[in-house]
């Protein structure tokens, strides 16, 4: 390891260091704005000029420049100083003076190095240039006359995001960074861009003249859009979520979140459910919480109870649920809401047990059945670093989608899972880390699941310290219903073949209610979707930013999230809400606080009692079906409209019409 000193202080750096980040190793901030360390390295800001002996007697750009042996590194000498005053001026020759109305003020990181770096003054007397704003969709707000051209977002779209539809036009002075042909930008993670802009250039469109950062108050939590578990902070003020944004956690999605994660939550103040309904004479009419908790009551079910759950919701509700039927002597439990009904004895067969961070490692990956980029796009950013950076090669089967990597795609037959084509066999074979990928879809055609666990055994996907059988789970729920129960012998039609009395539909609207025609259906949830349309009482609940929750992401992490608000009205907290009508059924459950809630639940699932990812030991069921015959299907039909929370959000609805459907009018109501 290369041993250098920056100002002074000697330190041992890793192999392939640059001097940028030997400085930070000793401690020193260097400024910058186009160096990000998940992006490769432009260095055309120069910000970040620094003095390095031995070598020129002129400062040198940091971030480009590799650490070697014996460097001397200042990072506080007048030279220094100088270059950065100077470039901070030449920065700002073209800069308008729109601090006060930008809405990046408070979050620039122009404004803060000016402050600290720059000079004070300028002596240039120039007319400012402008530049024309450009159109990049309904998520991307510009003022493109801003622009420092330090190329983060050019480099984002092609490198993470795999769409190249960002970039430069013009030299010199009249260079200028667009969309091609000044068209929405096609990518469902377009919203980092926003981040990445260093100086105000692209801004958040939804959320334009909104707040400042500092009126915000900002809680941690995870989002629930897919099965990912990205790590948000939800920025609240009062009684609203105003934004949502990544919070880094490289284990899981790096720093980058979906559009989704970030603008499905103008959703959750639309729709909602906030007061209690009694289905009467065959409409719902408001009702008070005694009325419709005695309507629940009044049904003499016995043992004859079943709960289906939804995917965006908590441990803790499932948990409270799983008591009161458990209470009642029924186990009918269910979370698989789309009616799939595999196999899940053994966990690890149903996981996704690379980790989302270890799929970089595969260098031969099969997808079956799944398109990763709209079922879990955080996690197809990953296959796509193991594809640009690792050579791995990626093989198909099931309907074609772009994944924004190279996919030699063998056919949607899901019978060739046991007769693949000889390039796809060898590649495996000859694979150091092998993996395969089920998606939802995959699990919903019969024999697929015991193909795949056969497969894995043929090709040895199951190594020392490697597991590449993976388990592509959409909801946020999923993966801790499972560890909770919620997996019915037989799915959610051997449930209704029962025809049992009363129905606890847990925030479940994307289910066939016309299953259960004959059962008394009470929905708890929060928004007026499928589920409460089909209720015969309906017990407004809160969303994931109202309460407190723990979730378990698709590889089996355990992660908790935060309350950020209150929830509007009447609705009260999912847990709350049974344990109140557990009272008036006279099954009082045993718990009277969340955390007594949350502390029986980890006595019950000690798995569940600590944040982390649990492992599942590797002992896959044997004797299933094994010979899959049918073609493979794709469970998301429209990305930006997975949810209850993203059909009622306006800004789902037009990057849905523009982005998938190419409705370039969209019609207000009146119209």
């Amino acid at each position: 390891m290369p041993k250098v000193t920056v100002d002074g202080i000697e330190i041992e750096v890793p192999q392939g260091a640059t001097v940028l980040q030997a400085a930070e190793l000793a401690g020193k901030e260097i400024p910058r704005f186009c160096y990000h360390e998940r992006l490769s390295i432009a260095g055309n800001c120069r910000m970040c000029l620094v003095e390095v002996k031995p070598g020129p007697p002129k400062p040198q750009a940091s971030c480009a420049l590799p650490a070697a042996d014996g460097q001397e590194i200042r990072t506080d000498s007048e030279m220094v100083k100088k270059a950065r005053e100077g470039v901070m001026e030449f920065l700002l020759i073209n800069h308008p003076l729109d601090c006060p109305i930008c809405d990046q003020g408070g979050e620039c990181d122009l404004q803060d190095q000016a402050m600290v770096y720059g000079k004070g003054s300028s002596r240039y007397e120039e007319n400012k240039r402008a530049v024309t704003e450009k159109y990049m969709g309904p998520i991307i707000k510009t003022a493109m006359t801003r622009c420092i051209h330090c190329t983060r977002c050019v480099r984002f779209a092609e490198e993470v995001a795999g769409v190249e539809e960002i970039g430069a036009i013009g030299r010199g002075e009249g260079m200028e960074i667009t969309s091609y042909l000044e068209g929405a930008v096609h990518s469902e993670l377009s919203g980092n861009v926003v981040d990445l802009c260093p100086v105000g250039a692209l801004t958040s469109k939804p959320y334009a003249f909104e707040a400042r950062p500092w009126e915000l108050t900002k809680t941690l939590g995870i989002d629930v859009m897919d099965g990912v578990g990205t790590n948000i902070r939800i920025d609240s003020r009062g009684r609203e979520v105003l934004r949502a944004l990544p919070r880094v956690n490289d284990d899981v999605n790096e720093e980058w979140a979906t559009d989704k994660t970030r603008h499905a939550i103008d959703g959750l103040m639309k729709r909602r459910l906030d007061k209690p309904y009694v289905r009467k004479n065959g409409k719902l009419e408001a009702a008070t919480w005694n009325e419709a908790f005695q309507a629940i009551a009044d049904v003499k079910a016995g043992s004859s109870v079943a709960a289906i759950a939804g995917d965006l919701v908590d441990c803790e509700t499932m948990y409270a649920a799983k008591k009161l039927l458990k209470s009642m002597k029924s186990e009918m439990l269910e979370g698989r809401q789309t009616g799939l009904s595999y196999d899940v004895s053994s966990l690890a067969a149903v996981n996704f047990n690379t980790t989302i961070a270890g799929i970089e490692e595969a260098d031969v990956i099969l997808l079956v059945s799944t398109n990763p980029r709209w079922e879990a796009s955080l996690v197809n950013t990953r296959i796509r670093k193991a594809v640009r950076k690792g050579g791995a090669k990626v093989f198909g089967i099931g309907p074609e989608a772009d994944q924004t990597y190279p996919v030699e795609w063998l056919g949607d037959d899901m019978g060739l899972l046991t007769k693949l084509p000889k390039a796809a066999a060898d590649a495996l074979k000859g694979a150091e880390k092998p993996a395969i990928i089920l998606g939802g879809g995959a699990l919903s055609v019969e024999g697929v699941h015991g193909a795949a666990l056969k497969f894995a055994t043929k090709y040895k996907l199951i190594r020392d310290g490697w597991n590449g059988f993976n388990v592509l789970h959409v909801g946020a729920s999923r993966t801790g219903g499972l560890m909770l129960g919620y997996a019915f012998d037989g799915g959610i039609k051997a449930i209704a073949e029962k025809k049992p009395k009363l129905l606890f539909a847990l925030g479940a609207d994307e289910m066939d209610y016309g299953l259960f025609k004959d059962s008394f259906k009470v929905f708890i949830g929060h928004h007026g979707d499928a589920g409460a349309h089909a209720a015969d009482v309906i017990l407004p609940g809160a969303a994931y930013t109202e309460k407190n929750g723990t979730y378990v992401n698709l590889e089996g992490r355990v992660q908790c999230s935060n309350k950020a608000i209150f929830a509007p009205g009447d609705a009260r907290e999912d847990w709350s809400i049974l344990r109140a009508l557990s009272d008036v059924m006279g099954k009082t459950l045993p718990f009277d606080s969340f955390e007594e809630l949350r502390a029986k639940m980890a006595k019950d699932h000690p798995e569940l009692a600590n944040e982390g990812l649990v492992t599942f030991d590797w002992a896959p069921p044997k004797g299933l079906p094994s010979a899959p015959k049918g073609q493979g299907v794709h469970p998301i039909k429209d990305f930006y409209l997975t949810n209850s929370i993203a059909r009622a959000s306006g800004t789902m609805q037009r990057c849905s019409a523009e982005l998938l459907h190419a409705d370039d009018e969209i019609l207000e109501a009146a119209e």
